[in-house]
This record gives C-alpha cells, sequence and structure tokens, in this order.
C-alpha cells in the first residue's frame, strides 16, 4: 500500500470529506452517489509547454522530471518551474510546469494574476489559444517566446464515460457546481470533458476557490 505521502492531494481531499460527513451524520452530497466520488481541486497557476520549449529553456534533450503525481492519471506536477514575464516587464518568478509534454504552450493565470501582470486574457477551455495573449518564459538555459496561448481556463469537470451516463450529460455539455458553507456560491458554465481515461474531478482557479473559501471538507455536489 503506497504511503499517505504518495497519495495524490485530491484523493486524501476526498477520503477527508467523507469522514468528515461521516462524523457529522451528514449524507454525501448526490453527485458523491454516483459511480466515482467527486473531487474538486483549485488549479493554481500554472503552464503547459512542447518538448521544444522545454529544450529551449532548460536545454538540448532535457526533460520533464514529476515532482508530485496529479489525480488524473499520468498528470503530474514538475520540478521545473520558469518566469513569466508580462506586459511591462512584468514578472511572475517558480510558474510550475505541468507534464507531460503537450503539442502546443499554453499559461494558465487566474483573473488577479492576470491583472497583476498587466494581461488582459480571454476565459478559454485548454487548448483554445488563437489569438490569445502571447508572453516571455525564461529558464536556466535561456528565453521562450510564446507568440499566443496565454488564457484563464474555463472551469471543468473530468468525467469517465460511466459518470457522463449517470449525470446524463455529453462532452462539451455545462453543468452546475454548487459549494456549501458560510461562503457558498454556485458555479454555472461548468464545462463537461468525457474521456475513458478521467477520474471525476473538477477544476476550479484560485479566484473561484478563494471566493467560496474551499477546504477539504467542503460540501459540493454537481448537477444537471
Amino acid at each position: 500500500m503506497p504511503s499517505i505521502s504518495n497519495i495524490p492531494r485530491a484523493v486524501v481531499e476526498h477520503m477527508v470529506r467523507e469522514q468528515v460527513y461521516a462524523k457529522m451524520g451528514l449524507a454525501l452530497p448526490e453527485s458523491g452517489k454516483g459511480p466515482n466520488g467527486l473531487v474538486v481541486n483549485v488549479s493554481a497557476r500554472h503552464c503547459h509547454l512542447s518538448p521544444q520549449a522545454v529544450e529551449q529553456l532548460f536545454g538540448p534533450g532535457y526533460e520533464l522530471r514529476p515532482m508530485k503525481e496529479l489525480y488524473q492519471t499520468g498528470a503530474y506536477a514538475a520540478k521545473e518551474t520558469v518566469t513569466l514575464v508580462g506586459p511591462r516587464s512584468r514578472v511572475i518568478s517558480n510558474l510550475r510546469i505541468l507534464g507531460p509534454c503537450r503539442d502546443f504552450n499554453q499559461v494558465e493565470l487566474a483573473y488577479t494574476d492576470a491583472r497583476a501582470l498587466g494581461f488582459d486574457i480571454p476565459l478559454r477551455s485548454s487548448g483554445n489559444i488563437e489569438s490569445t495573449p502571447s508572453c516571455m518564459l525564461m529558464g536556466p538555459a535561456g528565453y521562450f517566446e510564446m507568440h499566443q496561448g496565454v488564457i484563464r481556463a474555463l472551469r471543468h469537470v473530468h468525467m469517465h464515460p460511466e459518470d457522463a451516463e449517470h449525470y446524463k450529460v455529453a462532452p462539451g455539455d455545462n453543468m452546475k457546481l454548487k459549494i456549501a458553507g458560510p461562503c457558498s456560491i454556485t458555479l454555472d458554465d461548468m464545462l463537461v470533458r468525457v474521456d475513458d481515461s478521467f477520474k471525476l474531478e473538477v477544476h476550479i482557479d484560485t479566484d473561484e476557490g478563494n471566493a467560496c473559501n474551499l477546504q477539504a471538507h467542503t460540501q459540493c455536489a454537481l448537477e444537471k
């Protein structure tokens, strides 16, 4: 059995949530009664890079080194970070790279991050980077100019096909996420993404997570 340090944080939070509900005599939300338990994760600012970008930033033949496994199978936070240079030379240091490499380059920021840097970024689904802002990335071996790809990512839910069947939704549909607690909110327009490799997981950004004070024990429910 893996040690607790090797279990993805999202899994630990889901286990904590189940135990808290049980001790308080609360039922799991409807989304917890489906074929798989719901995990809601706050996605902090990060970037996805192509192999060519990684080599330009870190040197020829360089490959990313996994630091922490993420909830979705095969995804990880890399040990490597870069410096993002925005408009008027404002910077964010230690921007985490998420692996594995992709065939496009994309930086995902919350609006708070973007305003601090001087960006005017659009709200886009991942990979939809046409006509989005450019930026410069700095690594230990050099610079990489992104001609486009800086976005705020649409909040979305990853689903296995059996989850999509349970909720009666299809790829590209929108759902609602109800988040309970003292700062309770309902997030509309939760984009549905479905794949055989996906686990049931919602991604919201830091602005959204802070707005509702999302905690490991916070009750969350998905609705069509």
